[in-house]
């Protein structure tokens, strides 16, 4: 050995605590993407008590029945349906979407948010100016709360909700997709009208 080749043996040596070969054990894994191990419940659970215990809002809905506002909402189901679910009303599973950051297309589509987020009149002279009620400028400023609640937050919690539930329905159509793919590639080319 030369010089150089033994002083980095030396070195070796020292930082292993004397072992000859360092050996790094390697866990089996499949795919490069980490796998949270909590269930889909657990996870929702999680993310309606962060938003709790950040805002501290007011709802009448214990945590299960944000987590139904949260699935009704992804379903499609519109206020109505799911308070009728929850035996609650229409405008307390709104406020509850608002305060779980769940802004649909269609909670303000009529009055352009950024136009009323800032100004300071009231709700009757705004209701006038943009031809609806008093009510629905109320609505449309709460819609315009949770949106500025949801970007403060960096949209966290309902990129959260979007990877629990959006990818939970997007896995279950692509599965369906599949099954369906496969049965029509092992049935292509068959006789399907056929007299005995």
């Amino acid at each position: 050995m030369n010089d150089k080749t033994e002083e980095l043996r030396d070195i070796f040596t020292d930082v292993t605590d004397g072992e000859e070969t360092i050996t790094e054990s390697q866990e089996d894994t499949r795919g490069s993407l980490e796998r949270d191990e909590r269930s889909d419940d657990e996870r929702l659970e999680s993310v309606v008590t962060q938003l709790r215990e950040r805002y501290e809002f007011e709802t009448p809905f214990e945590d299960e029945e944000l987590i139904a506002v949260a699935n009704g909402f992804y379903d499609g189901r519109d206020d109505a349906t799911i308070a009728a679910d929850l035996g609650s009303d229409a405008e307390t599973v709104f406020e509850a979407r608002m305060a779980l950051h769940l802004v649909g297309e269609g909670d303000a589509d009529e009055v352009d948010l950024v136009a009323i987020r800032d100004r300071e009149e009231d709700d009757e002279t705004l209701a006038e100016e943009y031809d609806v009620t008093a009510a629905e400028i109320r609505r449309f400023r709460r819609v315009a709360a949770a949106k500025d609640e949801s970007r403060a937050a960096n949209d966290r919690y309902r990129e959260e909700f979007d990877s629990i539930l959006a990818d939970a329905d997007l896995s279950a159509q692509m599965a369906t997709d599949v099954r369906e793919d496969g049965l029509e590639d092992a049935t292509e080319g068959m006789e399907t009208d056929v007299d005995f």
